[in-house]
């Protein structure tokens, strides 16, 4: 699994609300038109910046706060290919798996807005184009590169009927 795009970054703690603020979560179901929402708290603008292929970048525990699949399945939609961060909330990091949003642990200290990345699951590196640096990742399962890969946990139990480890 490789990205490249261009960063958006922010800061520690990004509970769910941030990502995808209450006052829309409920209101429909069409992820596409959530995604239009997406990091809106934050950054009024950042649906309008997002290219195909994106990167969202934060410090430590994204995702924090509730447990619903509304905040990574809007991140999708935003056409977001990863979020990096230094750590997740634990919920948060399997809902992105199971709906098909790669998720990567690592120091972003040397990561900025704009800057571009290629980004390579399976090498375990980031290369920071813009700096011409090299940030290692910390791998993720073979299992869950498989999921991702899949698009998620639901279409993995489609392909293979359960699970096929």
């Amino acid at each position: 699994m490789n990205f490249k795009g261009k960063v958006h970054k922010f800061g520690n703690d990004v509970n769910t609300d941030y990502i995808i603020s209450g006052k829309y979560k409920f209101k429909t179901l069409d992820m596409r038109e959530l995604a239009k929402h997406v990091m809106e708290d934050l950054d009024p603008d950042f649906y309008s910046k997002v290219v195909k292929g994106d990167f969202i970048v934060a410090g430590t525990n994204f995702g924090c706060g509730s447990s619903r699949e509304q905040a990574p399945l809007a991140i999708i939609n935003a056409d977001i290919s990863a979020v990096l961060a230094k750590s997740f909330a634990r919920i948060f990091y399997r809902n992105c798996i199971n709906t098909g949003l790669p998720v990567v642990e690592c120091n972003t200290d040397l990561i900025d807005s704009g800057d571009q990345l290629e980004v390579n699951l399976s090498d375990g590196i980031i290369k920071n184009i813009t700096k011409g640096i090299e940030i290692p990742i910390k791998p993720l399962p073979d299992v869950m590169i498989k999921i991702l890969n899949d698009g998620g946990l639901a279409p993995h139990f489609k392909k293979y009927g359960g699970f096929n480890l």
